[in-house]
């Protein structure tokens, strides 16, 4: 089905997605596939966020890093190396895996799943209508028949400080793209962008001070998740300082050193300063007044995506606008259950909303898994013990030394790390778990599907780890709560 122009200017589709980040790019295509017509309205590059200024740059920054200290890790590999990172060689190749902030091939796979493609600014102007004003300056009026899909992700927001302005802060954006190393960085934030970034740049030469306003490092994560980058930054010889509050910062010029002032008066000079203090939805003039709700707001939704304040079912917010879980692989499944859902309800199909249904995305609840890419990696899916408790979990927490296991002896001399599950004990089933260590990104499925599949506890015994890999945690987890 072709989409349909109308003598009065406006195009009809089936669906209309704003935004053709990850988010927006999954949904477009599940409901192209439901044989729906699909047009997407985007400002910037296809690809968003993810593909240009966070997911991809950031990680091809933290790979060498991870890299090299694997290979100074092991008797015999460590004796080939010599000397640090060629920062020159990293940045090209994160430039490579951001496309050179090209998206020619986006495009060109949008393309290739019959989505059209309209740039420029998209806008609700009312019920199933969104007015895009282009490139060129002219405006185009789209019209759904069926939905219409919020998916313009978030933004870094900047605290209120005097003199923030004329210092030109760093953002995540400009921390992920920035042409050059620092030679001092100031990072304000010890949530993941600010321990993601001082490893980064602290690993390619910068003098980077970490200024962190609570207690510790990471504190949506289990305690010792902090404290393991805590003390893996300070080794690498970055200062991190918790418990400071920024009160002012001061740039004479757009070239001059750019110094933090905290509260007491004690000032740092540095290159540049990041802020990675927080995110905000990107729906500031997206007309969400002409259909009732507030502009520039989080949009609340259910299990399906679909905004609840807003009659008739038509209108979907998927990813980060939801703030149901700001993460590029959630936002991609709650596409992927928007999509289903969306598809179903144009072919007449009732939804099945249930708990781990087709049509509810109940993993944003109880199954987010997350990895930090730092020095070591931490993972993380579920609830923490504390979350737990709070909920009113009945709860066993099990700990175990990741160096004490065979394959992690091996994986690394010396190896530190440490693994917790957090077993629910009226149900017999976990419902999180935390890794800490060198290579325990790849620890996480296992433990999100566990999770996840409600996997009896007692069932899990007989999930046989292979001998010798750090994955035999699992067993020694497990021995420990059957003690």
């Amino acid at each position: 089905m072709s989409p349909s122009p109308q003598s009065s200017g406006t195009t009809t589709y089936d669906v209309i997605v704003i935004g053709a980040g990850p988010v927006g790019e999954n949904l477009a295509d599940r409901t192209r596939a439901a044989g729906l017509t699909t047009v997407v309205v985007e400002s910037e590059l296809i690809g968003g966020e993810c593909s240009y200024w966070a997911c991809m740059p950031s990680k091809a920054l933290l790979r060498p890093v991870a890299a090299l200290a694997g290979a100074r890790a092991v008797a015999g590999s460590r004796e080939a190396v010599s000397g640090g990172l060629d920062a020159a060689a990293v940045l090209a190749r994160r430039d490579d895996f951001a496309s050179h902030w090209k998206d020619d091939g986006q495009a060109a796979w949008l393309e290739s799943v019959d989505v059209d493609l309209v740039r420029g600014e998209g806008r609700l102007d009312g019920p199933r209508q969104v007015v895009v004003r282009t490139p060129e300056g002219t405006e185009r009026t789209l019209t759904a028949r069926h939905a219409v899909a919020v998916c313009t992700g978030s933004r870094a927001v900047l605290p209120e400080l005097p003199g923030l302005d004329e210092a030109h802060p760093w953002t995540s954006r400009e921390a992920t793209s920035s042409p050059a190393v620092p030679g001092r960085l100031v990072v304000v934030g010890g949530g993941v962008v600010g321990v993601e970034m001082a490893t980064a740049w602290r690993a390619l030469g910068s003098e980077v001070t970490l200024l962190v306003r609570g207690a510790q490092l990471l504190p949506r994560m289990e305690p010792f998740a902090g404290e393991s980058v805590a003390t893996s930054l300070t080794e690498a010889g970055a200062i991190v300082r918790t418990g400071v509050d920024v009160a002012a910062v001061r740039r004479e010029s757009p070239s001059a050193p750019v110094t933090v002032i905290l509260e007491g008066g004690e000032e740092i000079e540095a290159d540049e300063v990041l802020f990675a203090t927080g995110r905000a939805p990107r729906t500031d003039g997206l007309g969400l007044e002409t259909v009732g709700l507030t502009d520039g707001s989080w949009l609340e939704v259910d299990d399906s995506c679909r905004v609840t304040a807003v009659d008739g079912g038509w209108l979907y917010a998927v990813g980060d606008v939801n703030h149901r879980a700001l993460l590029t692989h959630q936002g991609k499944y709650q596409a992927r259950i928007a999509g289903a859902a969306i598809g179903d309800l144009a072919a007449g199909r009732p939804l099945d909303t249930s708990p781990w249904g087709p049509h509810a995305a109940t993993a944003d609840v109880a199954a987010v898994p997350q990895v930090v890419f730092t020095e070591p990696e931490i993972a993380s899916v579920g609830l923490t013990a504390q979350e737990a408790e709070r909920a009113g979990r009945r709860i066993r927490v099990v700990d175990h030394d990741l160096g004490r296991v065979a394959g992690a002896s091996l994986y690394a001399d010396g190896y530190r790390g440490q693994a917790r599950i957090v077993i629910d004990l009226d149900r017999g089933h976990l419902i999180g778990a935390t890794f800490t260590g060198p290579g325990v990104s790849e620890l996480l499925q296992s433990a999100t599907m566990a999770v996840a599949g409600e996997i009896p506890v007692d069932r899990l015994w007989h999930a046989v780890p292979a001998y010798p890999t750090i994955s035999e945690v699992w067993l020694r987890l497990l021995e420990t709560y059957r003690q």
